[in-house]
Protein backbone atom coordinates (compact mmCIF):
# COMPACT_ATOMS: atom_id res chain seq x y z
CA UNK A 1 0.00 0.00 0.00
CA UNK A 2 0.70 3.16 -0.84
CA UNK A 3 1.67 6.15 2.17
CA UNK A 4 -1.17 8.46 1.60
CA UNK A 5 1.23 11.58 1.84
CA UNK A 6 2.64 10.12 -1.64
CA UNK A 7 -0.38 10.66 -3.68
CA UNK A 8 -1.46 13.54 -1.83
CA UNK A 9 1.87 15.18 -3.13
CA UNK A 10 1.13 14.04 -6.22
CA UNK A 11 -2.64 15.29 -6.67
CA UNK A 12 -1.08 18.39 -5.65
CA UNK A 13 1.65 18.76 -8.04
CA UNK A 14 -0.53 17.67 -10.86
CA UNK A 15 -3.54 20.08 -10.13
CA UNK A 16 -1.00 22.91 -9.94
CA UNK A 17 0.37 22.03 -13.24
CA UNK A 18 -3.38 21.61 -14.58
CA UNK A 19 -4.73 24.73 -12.86
CA UNK A 20 -1.99 27.00 -15.00
CA UNK A 21 -2.33 25.36 -18.26
CA UNK A 22 -5.82 25.54 -18.11
CA UNK A 23 -6.58 28.94 -16.72
CA UNK A 24 -4.26 29.94 -19.35
CA UNK A 25 -6.42 28.35 -22.03
CA UNK A 26 -9.36 29.81 -21.12
CA UNK A 27 -8.26 32.81 -21.09
CA UNK A 28 -9.22 32.52 -24.88
CA UNK A 29 -12.96 32.72 -24.17
CA UNK A 30 -13.50 29.92 -26.31
CA UNK A 31 -16.92 27.23 -24.94
CA UNK A 32 -14.94 23.92 -23.91
CA UNK A 33 -16.93 20.66 -24.43
CA UNK A 34 -13.48 18.59 -23.86
CA UNK A 35 -10.82 18.68 -21.38
CA UNK A 36 -8.32 15.86 -20.11
CA UNK A 37 -5.06 14.89 -18.63
CA UNK A 38 -3.82 12.26 -20.84
CA UNK A 39 -0.84 10.06 -20.10
CA UNK A 40 0.33 6.72 -21.98
CA UNK A 41 0.16 3.23 -20.67
CA UNK A 42 3.81 3.14 -19.48
CA UNK A 43 2.03 5.96 -16.92
CA UNK A 44 4.40 9.20 -18.26
CA UNK A 45 3.22 12.36 -16.41
CA UNK A 46 0.15 13.79 -17.83
CA UNK A 47 -0.38 16.51 -20.33
CA UNK A 48 -3.55 18.85 -21.00
CA UNK A 49 -5.49 18.47 -24.10
CA UNK A 50 -8.73 19.80 -25.02
CA UNK A 51 -11.51 20.97 -26.87
CA UNK A 52 -13.45 24.08 -27.47
CA UNK A 53 -16.35 24.35 -30.15
CA UNK A 54 -14.22 27.43 -31.99
CA UNK A 55 -11.69 24.76 -32.09
CA UNK A 56 -13.37 22.25 -33.36
CA UNK A 57 -14.68 24.79 -36.31
CA UNK A 58 -11.31 26.16 -37.28
CA UNK A 59 -9.43 22.37 -37.04
CA UNK A 60 -11.97 20.22 -39.35
CA UNK A 61 -12.02 23.16 -41.70
CA UNK A 62 -8.10 23.45 -42.11
CA UNK A 63 -8.26 19.42 -42.13
CA UNK A 64 -10.95 18.92 -44.62
CA UNK A 65 -9.04 21.13 -46.92
CA UNK A 66 -6.22 19.44 -46.73
CA UNK A 67 -8.12 15.75 -47.28
CA UNK A 68 -10.47 14.35 -49.28
CA UNK A 69 -13.35 14.11 -46.44
CA UNK A 70 -15.60 16.69 -45.91
CA UNK A 71 -15.82 19.52 -42.92
CA UNK A 72 -18.74 18.09 -40.91
CA UNK A 73 -17.62 14.06 -41.57
CA UNK A 74 -14.01 15.09 -39.98
CA UNK A 75 -15.45 17.49 -37.18
CA UNK A 76 -17.00 13.89 -36.02
CA UNK A 77 -13.53 12.27 -36.62
CA UNK A 78 -11.51 15.04 -34.63
CA UNK A 79 -14.18 15.75 -31.99
CA UNK A 80 -13.05 13.93 -29.06
CA UNK A 81 -9.31 12.69 -30.35
CA UNK A 82 -6.72 14.59 -27.55
CA UNK A 83 -4.18 14.48 -30.31
CA UNK A 84 -5.63 16.42 -32.98
CA UNK A 85 -6.37 18.91 -30.80
CA UNK A 86 -4.78 22.33 -31.21
CA UNK A 87 -4.37 22.67 -27.47
CA UNK A 88 -2.63 18.91 -27.31
CA UNK A 89 0.43 19.70 -24.56
CA UNK A 90 -0.72 22.96 -23.88
CA UNK A 91 1.10 24.06 -20.92
CA UNK A 92 3.40 21.65 -21.19
CA UNK A 93 6.24 23.55 -19.09
CA UNK A 94 3.63 23.71 -16.03
CA UNK A 95 3.77 20.29 -15.89
CA UNK A 96 8.41 20.05 -15.29
CA UNK A 97 7.78 19.94 -11.16
CA UNK A 98 5.46 17.02 -12.34
CA UNK A 99 7.77 14.94 -14.34
CA UNK A 100 10.10 15.46 -11.67
CA UNK A 101 7.58 13.64 -9.03
CA UNK A 102 6.71 10.72 -11.62
CA UNK A 103 10.68 10.16 -12.21
CA UNK A 104 11.08 9.94 -8.74
CA UNK A 105 8.82 7.40 -8.71
CA UNK A 106 8.91 3.43 -9.34
CA UNK A 107 10.06 2.49 -12.39
CA UNK A 108 7.19 0.85 -14.59
CA UNK A 109 8.05 -2.24 -16.00
CA UNK A 110 5.32 -4.56 -16.32
CA UNK A 111 4.10 -7.22 -13.35
CA UNK A 112 2.15 -6.29 -10.44
CA UNK A 113 3.85 -3.92 -9.27
CA UNK A 114 3.42 -2.17 -12.49
CA UNK A 115 -0.29 -2.27 -12.35
CA UNK A 116 0.00 -0.81 -8.51
CA UNK A 117 2.15 2.55 -9.83
CA UNK A 118 -0.02 3.02 -12.49
CA UNK A 119 -3.20 2.99 -10.83
CA UNK A 120 -1.69 4.82 -8.13
CA UNK A 121 -0.68 7.67 -10.91
CA UNK A 122 -3.77 7.79 -12.57
CA UNK A 123 -5.79 7.75 -9.14
CA UNK A 124 -4.00 11.22 -7.92
CA UNK A 125 -4.37 12.80 -11.91
CA UNK A 126 -8.08 11.79 -11.05
CA UNK A 127 -8.39 13.77 -7.87
CA UNK A 128 -6.71 16.51 -9.16
CA UNK A 129 -9.11 17.14 -11.82
CA UNK A 130 -12.04 16.74 -9.04
CA UNK A 131 -10.07 18.95 -7.44
CA UNK A 132 -9.93 22.06 -10.24
CA UNK A 133 -13.92 20.43 -10.95
CA UNK A 134 -14.70 21.03 -7.24
CA UNK A 135 -13.05 24.62 -7.71
CA UNK A 136 -15.65 25.47 -10.30
CA UNK A 137 -12.41 25.43 -12.97
CA UNK A 138 -14.56 23.95 -15.85
CA UNK A 139 -17.02 26.23 -15.91
CA UNK A 140 -15.20 29.17 -16.27
CA UNK A 141 -16.35 29.96 -20.28
CA UNK A 142 -19.16 27.45 -20.12
CA UNK A 143 -21.90 25.71 -18.04
CA UNK A 144 -20.19 22.71 -16.47
CA UNK A 145 -22.78 19.86 -18.17
CA UNK A 146 -21.75 21.33 -21.23
CA UNK A 147 -18.08 20.04 -20.76
CA UNK A 148 -16.88 16.44 -19.98
CA UNK A 149 -13.64 16.17 -18.07
CA UNK A 150 -11.52 13.18 -18.74
CA UNK A 151 -8.46 11.54 -17.30
CA UNK A 152 -6.97 8.92 -20.19
CA UNK A 153 -4.70 6.70 -20.95
CA UNK A 154 -3.22 6.44 -24.47
CA UNK A 155 -4.11 4.41 -26.17
CA UNK A 156 -7.55 4.48 -24.77
CA UNK A 157 -8.52 1.59 -22.39
CA UNK A 158 -11.77 0.52 -20.85
CA UNK A 159 -10.67 2.72 -17.34
CA UNK A 160 -11.13 5.68 -19.23
CA UNK A 161 -14.62 5.36 -19.62
CA UNK A 162 -14.77 4.52 -15.60
CA UNK A 163 -12.86 7.53 -14.70
CA UNK A 164 -15.01 10.09 -16.91
CA UNK A 165 -18.62 8.57 -15.47
CA UNK A 166 -17.06 9.35 -11.91
CA UNK A 167 -15.67 12.70 -13.15
CA UNK A 168 -18.91 14.21 -14.93
CA UNK A 169 -22.85 14.38 -13.97
CA UNK A 170 -24.25 11.35 -15.91
CA UNK A 171 -27.16 13.23 -16.66
CA UNK A 172 -24.95 15.89 -18.59
CA UNK A 173 -25.30 15.85 -22.06
CA UNK A 174 -21.66 16.44 -23.18
CA UNK A 175 -21.38 13.06 -21.46
CA UNK A 176 -24.10 11.19 -23.14
CA UNK A 177 -22.66 12.70 -26.35
CA UNK A 178 -19.43 10.79 -25.15
CA UNK A 179 -20.63 7.78 -24.39
CA UNK A 180 -22.21 7.29 -27.59
CA UNK A 181 -19.50 8.99 -29.97
CA UNK A 182 -16.48 7.92 -28.55
CA UNK A 183 -16.20 5.45 -24.82
CA UNK A 184 -13.91 2.90 -25.14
Amino acid sequence: MVPIEDIEILVEEIANAARKSFLNLFKNGERYYYCTLYTTEEGHAPNVSAWSWEALEREATTQAINSNIPQPEMATVIKWSYADSPYCGFGEENFLNVRQCFDARPFLSGGEGWQKELTLRLQAMELAMKKLDEEGLFALNQSRNSICIFVEIMPPVEINTEIALRLNNQSSTALQEWLLEAAE
